[in-house]
């Protein structure tokens, strides 16, 4: 039986999917399946995957109905005891599969292995480190403040945790992942490996209306989460939706804001300064993000960029 069923979710994926696939098959831990769930692609990305000859590939094609269910299909196709999932422009390290499951050997008492996240560009080169945060066992709290698993491309999960906590949430447009590990996190514990094996592609697009769905999206993550989570830790509420703002404002200056995100920037600034428990402490966060805000609304787009780019 194969122990391990990776599942790579892919739409219109031509330009990256034959990497992404590479950094599959140049795992040391060699275990595995690799479930390719076509999601309706209209380019090259099918023909460029039945290229690829290897025998633990078997290919899926579906009408386009996102990421959510294409995850859920793929683990109904899965025959290994442990899933993970990996995005079509994301990249691993050779090692990530491999010290994941050994760490999940090592700690039978957790269902959910993570590794660290490094950010790449789209030629792939790096770009810079993600959070790097350690935490072991019981992680429903900090998970419930923020996501630091970061994406969806992370995980190694037992499949019977998977079964027990059910589907990816398909309501869900984003935040689909941080929804689901919130629900594994409520019933199993985690383990780290305390290094970048995750290779998270940054991508251009229109960050207005990506930034705009990625917070309505995850806003609903965080109402279902706390509509399920103890009294006890209702409070966190303020400081999860004020670290929605942060990250959400994060994302933005990570691809050279624009005039028209500066209102977007100065929207989430309040939302982050209103909501945040313990403002009076960042009160110099505040402050630069309201000269970089500003910087980003009055001032020519080609001046302003090269004034945050020097910051």
């Amino acid at each position: 039986m194969t122990l391990i069923s990776v599942i790579i979710p892919v739409y219109n994926a031509e330009l990256t999917i034959k990497e992404t696939i590479e950094s599959v098959l140049n795992q040391t831990f060699k275990d595995w399946e690799l479930i390719i769930i076509d999601d309706g692609s209209q380019d090259s990305t099918v023909r460029i995957i039945r290229e690829i000859e290897d025998s633990r590939i078997r290919i899926f094609s579906y009408s386009n109905a996102g990421l959510a269910s294409s995850r859920n299909r793929g683990i109904d196709h899965a025959q290994g005891e442990y899933i993970t999932f990996l995005d079509a422009d994301d990249l691993w390290t050779p090692d990530k599969l491999e010290a994941q499951f050994q760490a999940l050997q090592e700690h039978p008492e957790a269902a959910v292995a993570y590794s660290w996240t490094d950010y790449i560009d789209q030629s792939s080169q790096f770009l810079h480190s993600g959070r790097q945060i350690t935490i072991n066992g019981d992680v429903y709290e900090h998970l419930l403040v923020n996501n630091f698993l970061e994406n969806g491309s992370n995980p190694l999960i037992r499949k019977q945790a998977l079964n027990q906590v059910g589907e990816f949430d398909t309501s869900l447009k984003a935040g689909e992942d941080w929804d689901m590990w919130l629900r594994l996190a409520a019933d199993y514990q985690f383990v780290v490996v305390t290094r970048p094996q995750i290779l998270y592609r940054v991508s251009t697009g229109s960050m207005s209306s990506q930034i705009k769905n990625q917070e309505r999206e995850c806003l609903k993550v965080i109402e279902k989460a706390f509509k399920f989570a103890p009294e006890s830790l209702q409070p966190l509420k303020r400081k999860t939706l004020a670290e929605l703002y942060k990250y959400l404002m994060w994302k933005i200056f990570q691809q050279q804001p624009s005039h028209k995100q500066g209102l977007i920037l100065m929207e989430y600034l309040i939302n982050y300064s209103t909501h945040e428990p313990e403002w009076k402490k960042e009160i110099k966060f505040i402050l630069i993000m309201f000269i970089k805000s500003l910087t980003t609304l009055i001032l020519p787009s080609r001046f302003s960029q090269k004034i945050l780019k020097k910051d």
